[in-house]
This record gives structure tokens, sequence and C-alpha cells, in this order.
């Protein structure tokens, strides 16, 4: 008799967080996803053992369990869970509180009462750190410190584990010993989630596939103008042509997949199920059997309006001699568990789906044969809004298809043995999203971010001479920078509070590409791509100065009539942004550029190597205007004609024989930007101040 055969495909992926020069984490949803997800999805998997799924594991997810369950990954969020809440810096303290409540109100914070009232008490302060000092002593953040890492805790440990459990029962005023405990757990929970996929995917349970490298976009690396045919006359920035990344992407994460998990994986979900021709090729010639995307990106290439009859079934492209099999996910069925049934009861969900697919599935298995229905989502964003992580849900489901006789869940590499497929001769460029790459370019940010990546890697292009590791360094950070991920996030189709850490982060790996390369990164890396609002308190200069430069606030009248200009600090911290200048003074002699620059005392304290560059634009003798860059660090300055001192704050001086100069301001530590003056823009003095 006809059965339905379900593929499920759990798609596992985090960005590459990790800072490939100085080694830290800059955020840490692969360590809590790791703690919540991962290790839970194949735990609950092997109670159903006639059933079998893909697990599609990114390779650069993978390099980031292995470090956290090493013990070496660097993660600050960590850091500031685990210090004894009485040592605590201030900064540190501030970083806890605005990074603590990351997470899903009803279902992940509410749980936890002493969690919920922290979470109340935070709210109360409008979210200002200034105020959340003096409500959140040593004991509250030490609560705060626990159960914001126990509420990612797998539901296998929450339930099974006794220390963990009586975490949980204690609930509140918890001790340094309990502290201890927490994160001796963490490390325990890190280190289980690969040795359980290893172990399923030895007893065959799950087919292991996987994603490019760094999770790019394929068909953009290979073509972005390739973005118009499904959005004609879609804005696009200079096109970027690199097809050999493409298939970098693609070898380093079938060699590196196959060294771990000691088989070669035969297919992949393409980065948010992008295809295109040419990565079809190159994915074929990479070695693989077979890939995965979208019924919309079905649709668009049978255009007939595709139905179940045409979805639910194996085929192949073929190309030039070349084969690669297919499957096209459900969309609907697979955005419902992605985004619906979390509002639902486990039963009702799990009878709704299986009821949803049996009708689906009629006409099929009525015309004698049998159903293949892919369902492909992500593998732990969903399970945050479910209840108890989404685990009542999966073995209700679970357990209804394995009592079933018409139904069987089965790996895609074996679906390739029982279905007969269905030729084409080309697909449809798309993503699984709208069916185009819309989200990854066209908007301005996006388009902003390509164009920035084509120059970091022109430049790598021209730099021959480069010792073969920093250069491979420098490819390296490419490599991650080409991630779908960044520009997610740029464009106005999402948001997240950490959508400013994802801008900094992608502007910090192309700024990595340039110190690789021993050459200094373009100061339009120290200003946010992402356009958000900055609260900003601006002064224009009133009349002339002339101060000393000699680095120490000296006297007022020095600065009398200077322009001011400082960045909001309340906002610094919830918006990504790390502030190290507290304020700017700036004006004009007539033939001088004047700055006093004042650092916050942390900042000066914990980055010895602070440098300053100040970009001027000036009116040039013929018309127009000339632009020039200036560097200033605590051994002086480096420019010809210009002066600096800098004590206890940084006083200079620049040549500006100009009616309005205009300038921005960046600081910079280690080849990366920390800071720009003013966010968007530029600073000047205006015409009629500098001549009587």
């Amino acid at each position: 008799m006809p059965r339905i055969h379900l593929c499920f495909v759990w798609h596992m992926h985090q960005p590459f967080y990790k800072d490939l020069i100085s080694g830290e984490y800059r955020l840490p949803w692969t360590r809590m996803h790791a703690l919540k997800d991962y290790y839970g999805m194949v735990r609950v998997l092997e109670e159903f053992p006639s059933l079998r799924q893909t697990f599609n594991l990114v390779p650069s997810l993978v390099v980031q369990l292995e470090e956290y369950a090493a013990g070496t990954a660097r993660d600050p969020f960590l850091n500031v869970a685990v210090k004894p809440a009485e040592e605590l810096t201030g900064s540190e303290a501030d970083f806890l509180l605005a990074n603590a409540f990351h997470a899903d109100p009803a279902r992940l914070i509410r749980r936890y009462p002493r969690y919920g009232e922290l979470f109340d008490l935070w709210q109360s302060t409008g979210q200002n750190l200034e105020r959340a000092r003096r409500v959140f002593p040593p004991q509250a953040l030490r609560d705060l410190q626990i159960l914001s890492q126990v509420a990612w805790f797998d539901e296998e440990f929450l339930a099974r584990d006794a220390e963990v459990a009586a975490l949980v029962r204690k609930g509140r005023d918890y001790s340094l010993e309990d502290q201890r405990v927490m994160e001796r757990k963490q490390h325990e929970i890190l280190s289980l989630v690969l040795p359980a996929c290893l172990r399923l995917a030895r007893s065959g349970q799950i087919e292991i596939s996987t994603t490019p490298f760094y999770h790019p976009i394929l068909p953009l690396l290979c073509d972005s103008d390739i973005a118009a045919v499904s959005r004609p006359g879609v804005p696009l920035p200079r096109r970027f042509r690199y097809p050999q990344d493409a298939r970098r992407q693609l070898e380093m994460a079938r060699g590196f997949i196959s060294a771990r998990f000691g088989i070669a994986p035969a297919g992949m979900w393409p980065s948010e199920g992008s295809v295109s021709d040419e990565t079809l090729r190159i994915a074929a010639d990479t070695g693989f059997e077979w890939a995965a995307t979208d019924s919309a990106v079905l649709d668009r290439t049978l255009g007939n309006g595709t139905g179940v009859e045409d979805l639910y079934r194996l085929y192949e492209w073929r190309q030039d001699g070349r084969r690669l099999k297919l499957i096209f996910r459900d969309h609907l069925l697979s955005d419902l568990i992605g985004f619906v049934y979390s509002r639902m009861g486990a039963a009702e969900a799990a009878e709704d789906f299986l009821g949803r697919i049996r009708a689906n599935c009629r006409g099929v298995l009525s015309s004698g044969r049998d159903a293949l229905v892919p369902i492909i989502l992500d593998g732990e964003n969903a399970w945050e809004y479910y209840e108890q992580n989404g685990r009542p849900f999966l073995r209700e489901l679970y357990r209804r298809i394995s009592e079933d006789p018409d139904i069987a869940a089965i790996t895609v590499r074996e679906a390739l043995s029982k279905f007969q497929p269905r030729p084409l001769d080309h697909i449809f460029p798309a993503s699984w999203i709208d069916s185009s790459f819309s989200v990854w370019i066209g908007s301005e940010e996006d388009n902003r971010a390509w164009e920035y990546l084509l120059r970091a890697r022109e430049t790598y292009d021209r730099m021959h001479t480069v010792p073969p590791e920093r250069r491979q360094l420098a490819f390296e950070e490419l490599l991650v920078a080409e991630g779908s991920d960044w520009c997610w996030w740029y464009g106005p189709e999402h948001h997240s509070a950490s959508r400013p850490q994802f801008d900094q982060l992608y502007r910090d790996h192309l700024a990595n590409v340039y110190r690789a390369l021993g050459v200094a990164a373009p100061e339009e890396l120290s200003r946010p791509i992402l356009k958000t609002a900055v609260h900003e308190i601006r002064r224009p200069p009133t009349d002339r100065i002339r101060p000393v430069i000699d680095g120490e606030v000296g006297s007022y009248f020095e600065w009398l009539g200077a322009g001011y200009y400082k960045a909001d600090s309340r906002s610094g911290a919830m918006h990504g942004r790390r502030l190290v200048v507290r304020e700017l003074h700036y004006g004009s002699d007539g033939a001088n550029l004047y700055l006093l620059i004042e650092f916050k005392p942390a900042a000066a304290a914990e980055l010895p190597d602070l440098e300053v560059r100040v970009r001027t634009a000036l009116c040039a003798p013929a018309g127009g205007e000339t632009s020039t860059t200036i560097r200033f660090t605590r051994e002086g300055v480096h420019a010809q004609g210009a002066e600096c001192a800098w004590r206890k704050v940084l006083e200079a001086r620049i040549p500006a024989p100009c009616d309005a100069p205009r300038f921005q301001i960046s600081v910079w530590s280690g080849g990366l930007p920390l800071d720009a003056l003013p966010q968007d823009g530029w600073l000047e003095v205006q015409p009629g101040l500098l001549h009587p």
C-alpha cells in the first residue's frame, strides 16, 4: 500500500560570533541554544527509535560548539554570569543587566518567579542602567546571573538532573556555591551535544547534512546581479562575482563534516534555501548528491501553480552532465511548526499537523504513488516560544507518527532510494523567503554592506606579498563576512535588540581583513551601516577659539565659544555600541581646526592602544573639497603640520584654512572601530565664524 514518507530536516545554525583576531565571542547565542536545544533535539528523538530524521549542521556552528565543549571559548556574557556578584565592576554589572533579559518573557522569564520579579524591576527602571544600579544589590545580581542561565537549560536537565532541579526549587537567594554549580552544569551540557549527534549518526537514526561553511547566500556570491531575476529593477550594488568563494565554502563544509563525523555528507540545505543553476553545478562538482529548497522556488521553476502532486515527490536537476537530487519543503507545514503551533496545546497541534498531511496526501496515495513530504525548519529558534521548550509537542507528534502504520519518518538519503525522480533542466534563482533574495540585497543598508565586502575582497586580491599565514587569516575573515546573517538584519525586514551588535560584528570582521593584510581599515567601517536613532547633543561654535594644546583641562575661557557634541551614553549598552568618548569640543581660529576629546575613564584605562582618526573635508582652491585623514595616538600625531597633546584629555590642532571645515572622528583600538562622532554625517564650523 502507498505510504506517506516524512522527511524532517532540522537546520541547526547560529552566526559565527567569534572575532578571529581577538578570539572573543561577541554574542552568546551559540552557547545559549546549545544549552537549550541541540542536545535535547537528539535526546527526544532517541525515545522513538523507529523515527529517522536529517540534522543539518552548519560547520561554523560546530566549530563554536567544539570550543564551548572544550572550555576554550572566550565569552564575556558567560564571564559576567559566573563571576561573584560582589566582585562585578560597574561596567560588568551594566553589561549583565543590559543582556540578561533577552528571552521570551512568557515562556522563559516568567517560568521562574524570581526571574520574572527581576524582569519587572528592570522594566520599572525604564531599562536605564544608572537607575538599575541603585535597585539591583549584589544578591539580586547573583539571582539574575543564575536564573538568566538556568532558564536556557535543556528540559532533560531541568527534569532529571538532581543538582539542576535543586537550583530551580531554591528559586532565589542563591549562594556562590549555587553559582559554581550553574557554571559546572553548563559545561556538562555543552560537552554532550556533539557526542549525541555522533551517536545517532552512527546508529543510522539521523543523517548529517550540511550547509556552506559560514552560511553564505551562494547565488549572490556567484553573481550578485542574479537578484534582479526575481525582482526586476531592484537597485543593486556594484557586482560581486566570486564563484570561487562559493566553491570554497562548499568544499570546506564537506571536508569539515567528513572529518568530524567519519562520513562525507550526501546532502545540503543551502543557506536560506538559496539556489541557482550555478550554485547547483558547484554543489554537484563538490560531491553532494542532494540539496533542498522551498516549495515557492519549485513553483517559480515549474511556473504552473504547483500542487501537492508536484510538491510531494523527488526531483533531479540535470545540466551539462551534472546531476543533483532535489527536495522541496512544504512551506506552510514547516512554518506552522516554526511560528504557529507554539500557541496551541501539544495534542491539538500534533493532530492538526498530521491531519493536514493526510488530507494533502490523499490524492497522491489514491493514485498508487507514495508521498514524500519534506518538513524543513530551524532546529532551535522556534522552541523558545513553546511550553517546556517544545518537548511536549515533539513527543506527542513523534508518538503519533510511530503508531501510524501509514506514515514513516525517513532520512533524505533513504528517500533517494525509494522514489523515482522527476527531471528538472533548470532551477529558478531564489531563496525560501518571497522566492527572491530581497532580504539580503536591494535595500540601502544591504547594498552598502555588499559594497564594503567587495572593497575588502578587492583589497585582498591586490595584496599578494602578505605572509601566507596573514593572507589566510584575511581570507577566513572574508568568508565569515560573506555569511548571510549580517544582511539578514540590514534593511526593513527584520528587527531585534541585537541588530546593532550584528552590525558592529560585521564591520569588525571586515576590519580584520585589513588588519590581517597589514593595511589600515577604511574609516567608513567605524560608522554603523544600520540606520539607528542615536540621541545626540549638538551645539555649534559661537566664536573663534585659540586654545593651548597641552592635553590638560586648562582655563574655562580657552574653549569658550567652541562647539559641543555628546552622544547619550544611557542608550549605549542597549544599542550595541561601546561609547568611549564622553564629549567633544571643537572650533576654529580661521586657520586651524581645534579639537578637545574627553574619554570615559574606564575606556582610557582599559584600552591603552586607543587611536583617534580625524577625517577633514576642506574647501579646495579650485573648487570642491579635499579630504584627508589624520591619526592621533598617545605617542603623537601622524601628519605634518598638525599638533596633538594627549594627557588628561586629547587636544589637537589641524591646519584648516577654510571658510567651513567639516570633520568626522572615529576611535579605534587594535585596528577595530569602537566609536564614531557623529554616528552619521559631519560636524562643521559654519561660515561667518572664521572671518570678522
